[in-house]
Order: structure tokens, then sequence, then C-alpha cells
């Protein structure tokens, strides 16, 4: 049974922690490989499992040090049907690997129970597309009917919630709450912007966010920034309306471009300690961001950084 489907506990201010840039760690710092960049590949080998068990207990050990709550996300980003024909995988083969990663953080939150604050399970889904450059326009009536098969999938599970992660296009993203509203499932819209803090397709950060809260009615959660540097879109940022519906930064720790970590062959893991003072910054420019993790090149060295800074 989800615990906290009908009251998500990040909303009353507690400080939250996400975990980092789980393909890029795994790949790059432990050697693995993933198939497709789909971390849900690696959980039916046992090897491969464990590999992801350790990671994730690392950083729910910090969240529990840190005395903050967790998002704990599902390893679902690619196990929707706009990849199936890549990974070879048919639909109920997909639909099988969802719940399967659900049932498999549900077991890490039950193995830190003593933890102080809540372990929130969280089904990510990523986009209908590359997530640094959108390759077609998606309409939301679209998005919606597309989106409903892993929500439903996801909502038969132990999920809290579900979050959009590196979304590039508002309309979709307002098909993806639009079908979370129907399945009573809360959302979260994190966006994925480039170098000049504005959405792939050109849409500023601020319209965007407007575009999906007018569009549904204010229906999701809250808005999160992924896959970017503090640099890229930190000038982007006030107090706005729009910015006081950002609750989280999953920030990558280089301060390249999307293009340009399409074509690096060795990680950019950025400065940890550099990045921690710039979320530290942020807070104080928006003290209403209280969940925090990383993207891209980031690891439990960089979210710990992170929230020593913060908390202090």
């Amino acid at each position: 049974m989800a615990a906290h489907r009908h009251g998500l506990p990040q909303l009353d201010g507690t400080f939250f922690l996400t975990d980092a840039g789980i393909e890029t760690d795994l790949i790059f710092n432990h050697g693995l490989e993933i198939r497709e960049f789909a971390a849900h590949t690696l959980l039916p080998d046992p090897a491969g499992r464990e590999a992801v068990a350790n990671y994730l207990r690392g950083f729910l050990a910090l969240a529990r040090d840190m005395d903050a709550g967790f998002i704990l996300d599902s390893q679902t980003w690619k196990a929707h049907m706009h990849w199936a024909r890549d990974l070879g995988a048919t639909e109920a083969e997909l639909q099988r690997a969802n719940m399967d990663a659900v049932d498999f953080i549900a077991g890490l939150r039950d193995a830190f129970a003593e933890n102080r604050h809540p372990i929130v399970l969280n089904g990510v889904m990523g986009p209908r597309g590359d997530a640094y450059a959108p390759e077609a326009a998606v309409a939301a009536d679209a998005a919606q009917a597309y989106h409903a098969q892993q929500i439903a999938w996801l909502a038969a599970t132990e999920v809290d919630m579900v979050t959009a992660l590196t979304f590039t296009q508002a309309a979709e993203a307002i098909g993806l709450v639009r079908a979370a509203q129907a399945a009573d499932l809360p959302a979260v819209v994190s966006f994925t912007v480039e170098t000049d803090g504005r959405l792939p397709d050109g849409q500023p950060l601020g319209e965007a966010i407007e575009a999906v809260d007018e569009a549904t009615d204010a229906a999701a959660a809250y808005f999160m920034i992924n896959c970017a540097h503090p640099d890229h879109f930190s000038h982007a940022l006030g107090d706005h309306d729009w910015a006081r519906r950002i609750r989280g930064l999953r920030c990558n720790a280089s301060r390249l471009s999307h293009a340009e970590l399409d074509e690096c062959e060795v990680l950019d893991d950025g400065d940890p300690r550099e990045l921690g003072s710039q979320y530290a910054g942020l807070m104080r420019r928006m003290p209403w961001l209280n969940v925090l993790g990383g993207c891209c090149g980031s690891d439990l060295r960089h979210v710990r950084e992170i929230a020593r800074a913060v908390r202090a």
C-alpha cells in the first residue's frame, strides 16, 4: 500500500534529498554497462540488482545521517513503450519491469525504516524521446494518452507519486499531469533546461511552468529543475509566482552543454564542494526549496556536499 500518496510529506517544507546521476555513476565510476542507458535492465541480473541497491543504500544512509527525508526513485525512466524496440522488450515485459522496480525500492525503504523522516517512493517517468533534444513536438492530448499507460502500471504499485523527469516540453508535461490526475496519483514535473536557462525547445522556464499550471489548474504537486548546472539557470530565477512553484533541484555536476556531454567519453564530475555552495546560495534566494539531489555526472559525494552546505 502507498504510504504517502494522499499527503506528500515534502509539501510541508521538510528537507528531502534525492539520489544523483545513477546511470553516469554506475557506468563511469563502477564500470557497469547499462543497455540503452535504461537502469531497469540491471535489475533482472543479481549483480546488477546489487549494484543498484548499493548505490541507493548510500543515499538512504546519507538521508538518515543528515536528518532528512528521501525521495526514492524507481528505475523506470525508460521503461515505457517509446523505447520498446530499442530495448527489444514487449509491452508485458515493460509492465513487469515497472512493477519489479517498485517492489525493489519498496524493499529498500523497508530496510531503512529506522530513518526518522519519511522515504517517499517515486515512480520516475521519462519523456517520449530524447531528454536532451526533443525529436518532435508532443501535443498535450497525445501525451496524456501515451503516458497514461505507464501511470496505470505505476498506480497499481506502492508508489506515492510520479515524477516527469528530464521533460523538455510544456505540452508533454501537461499531458502527463492530466494522466496522473485521472489516476489520482500526485505528479511532479522536472524540466530539463539548456545553458541559457530555457527548455530545449526555446521556451523560457517560467512560461513553461505557467503553461502547465494554467492547463491543469495547478495540479502538479510542484516543479523541479534537472540536468543543468546552476550557472545555466540561476539568472532566470527570482521571487516570481512561478518560481515559488519550484521545490526541487537535480543539477548536473558539469558546466558542459548537453551537446558537449553527449560527445564526452570521460566523466566530467565537476567540483562537489562548489556545487554544494551553489545550492546553498540558491536556497538563500529561494528558501522554499526543499528537495535536493543531483543529475548527470553527480554521485554520492556531490549530494553529501549539497546536504552539508544547506544544513550549514
